[in-house]
């Protein structure tokens, strides 16, 4: 148990460490591009690595990832700290070390790839979550949707037309999920930043620097539930992953747990409100009209 203690201790403080660069070479290289002398890890004329020589199956690899943005600026150092070190990472980056790290953005669009190729049916058991999903949606719509003659008209018109608003939701978040999430992302960054905007651990934060925060945290959730979705675990591992994006929260914040959940409890209440409001509007709109 004692080993155990120490190796625990020993990973929190590697988690609270920033990211150390590599200390520059004292080899003397010449840039096999343009020929210059120099010494250190990238040449300072047309910037090459000077891990790069002859053509070889790991260059051409390396390459490769390089132009599809995989292999520059730290994608691997990225997705292992978001996974063992998410809020310290966050704050690293917001600090400015940006070049250590993969870009927010950049990162939340490849994800939201990988997961639509995965929910599509790339995954362990052929399975489409988008129909399954669909096919819950519908029939739980259809089940309250049923004709009640106690209900009045008008009330009736209402609840069809809040439950339309529902399904086109729901569409539109299928369709083109990227732009739904960072529209979620935007309203919750709102809400949040009331909150966390005199942290103890980032007392002058930003609402810029907070909305890329939960853009990272977003990513982490991605990363969880892209593998869970690739196992076919259940919903159940799923909301776990939700539960675990509230340690990025906590580590970047410095605010102690009871403050995180409840926080976290009085955002939820606030966004359902405020989608619900809109729910509402358009309802009322849509029997305004009819």
């Amino acid at each position: 148990m004692k080993r155990l203690a120490e190796k625990w201790h020993a990973f929190l403080e590697w988690q609270r460490k920033p990211y150390e660069v590599a200390p520059l070479s004292e080899v003397h290289h010449t840039c096999a591009t343009c020929r210059t002398e120099y010494q250190g890890n990238y040449c300072p004329r047309c910037g090459q690595s000077s891990r790069i020589g002859r053509y070889s199956l790991k260059n051409a690899f390396l390459l490769f990832l390089d132009v599809w943005g995989l292999g520059n600026r730290g994608m691997f150092r990225t997705l292992r700290d978001l996974i063992l070190r998410p809020g310290y990472m966050i704050r690293d980056y917001l600090s400015g070390m940006q070049m250590a790290y993969f870009p927010p953005f950049k990162l939340f669009f490849l994800l939201t790839a990988l997961s639509v190729v995965i929910e599509g049916g790339f995954n362990l058991k052929g399975k489409n979550y988008f129909e399954e999903s669909r096919t819950i949606t519908n029939q739980a719509l259809n089940d309250s949707m049923q004709d009640d003659v106690s209900v009045d008209p008008k009330a009736k018109a209402f609840q069809d037309a809040y439950k339309k608003y529902s399904i086109k939701y729901y569409d539109l978040s299928i369709r083109y999920p990227n732009i739904s999430t960072l529209l979620i992302l935007v309203v919750l960054s709102g809400i949040l930043y009331i909150f966390f905007r005199r942290s103890p651990a980032i007392p002058d934060l930003r609402y810029s620097e907070f909305l890329v925060a939960l853009v990272y945290i977003t990513n982490m959730f991605s990363i969880y539930n892209i593998v869970f979705e690739f196992l076919c675990i259940n919903m159940i591992m799923i909301a776990v992953s939700m539960l675990l994006s509230l340690i990025p929260l906590k580590q970047m914040s410095g605010f102690p747990w009871w403050k995180i959940l409840l926080y976290a409890f009085i955002v939820y209440i606030i966004a359902a409100g405020f989608f619900g409001l809109i729910g509402i509007a358009y309802a009322i709109i849509e029997v305004v009209r009819t």
